[in-house]
């Protein structure tokens, strides 16, 4: 299997062990490693996929933790970098009764951040099928050029580009706005995936379905859109079809879609596709199915547990969880 590179922040999540609207006078927070690409590569790691993550770490101790955990899940760490004059981000988490989650983050001039685009190197992309990344990486100039500059050597080396929206607007600053930085890159990618408000965000003012055409027309092959429980639906230049995720009680959403994209490139990982033979895979809607709903078992594992790396499934957790339900 070619490699499938994911791009970006690792970061440490502190999980409260309180609900939101519990009245405990001791809060706690409990330590995991995340990220939103950081979990996608170990979620493809843990099904047996040949998964690396790049990004640069600090020296810290939480950077020594995230690196660790990394390696622990099987990802391979060959294109990680590491610094000593930065600090790891931290995302302070909390949980409603539903299992939805709020984020507080600590991200000022992290290390996650300062990765250059003169970081990444041309052997990374030798032998690639896939990279991978989010908009957590568009949200400053240095980190933003970075990323762009990933994307045109993924390009540039026959890789396909995989883009999870994944907006956190905290992160962003109040006078930014993130529809500049997102909407240009979106004709540069291969696959799409957005939650339903992410994708009103982007949309605008043009009807969703008339924003997705132009965005399929523009070059995008695959443009995936979940709605938590409900129904999630997928574009392609073949038509759009829906699928409706299994119905389970949620613990934690934290990892949820991170655990759907890191099944979705799994899969499609297994096939070491280039753009043509996606777009064979795209016009066959009896061979793309199963892979979505593969991709959907995955984030509904996920959701059903506490924590991120923890919580993304092996491929017998995941058949364990599939005959449970």
């Amino acid at each position: 299997m070619k490699k499938i590179l994911c791009f970006g922040e690792a970061l440490v999540d502190l999980l409260s062990n309180t609900l939101d609207d519990d009245n405990v006078t001791q809060e706690t927070f409990i330590k995991f490693a995340g990220g939103a690409p950081a979990n996608v590569s170990v979620a493809a790691a843990k099904l047996g996929g040949n998964a690396y993550f790049s990004g640069m770490l600090s020296s810290d101790m939480f950077g020594d933790f995230l690196m660790e955990s990394l390696k622990s899940h099987g990802v391979k760490t060959d294109y990680v970098c590491v610094m000593s004059d930065a600090k790891t981000a931290l995302a302070f988490v909390s949980l409603d009764q539903e299992g939805e989650r709020t984020f507080e983050f600590y991200r000022d001039n992290s290390a996650d951040l300062r990765f250059a685009y003169s970081d990444f190197q041309t052997h990374w992309f030798e032998d690639c099928s896939l990279f991978h990344f989010c908009s957590n990486t568009l949200t400053e100039q240095n980190i933003y050029a970075s990323t762009a500059y990933g994307i045109q050597m993924a390009q540039d080396s026959g890789c396909l580009v995989s883009f999870d929206i994944n907006l956190r607007l905290n992160l962003w600053a109040t006078d930014d706005n993130p529809r500049l930085k997102i909407l240009p890159l979106l004709a540069r990618c291969n696959i799409i995936k957005a939650s339903k408000e992410e994708l009103f965000y982007l949309a605008g003012e043009q009807p969703s379905d008339d924003f997705i055409q132009d965005v399929l027309a523009s070059g995008c092959q695959l443009f995936i859109v979940t709605d938590s429980s409900r129904a999630m639906q997928w574009y392609t230049q073949a038509g759009k079809e829906s699928y409706n995720p299994i119905n389970i009680q949620m613990v934690d959403s934290t990892a949820a879609g991170d655990a759907f994209v890191g099944g979705l490139l799994y899969q499609l990982g297994q096939l070491n596709l280039t753009k043509a033979s996606l777009t064979t895979l795209c016009n066959q809607p009896s061979k793309l199915t199963p892979i979505i709903e593969f991709a959907s078992l995955c984030g509904a594992h996920a959701a059903s547990r506490k924590g991120a790396f923890v919580s993304l499934p092996t491929q017998q957790s995941l058949a364990e969880f599939r005959s449970s339900i």
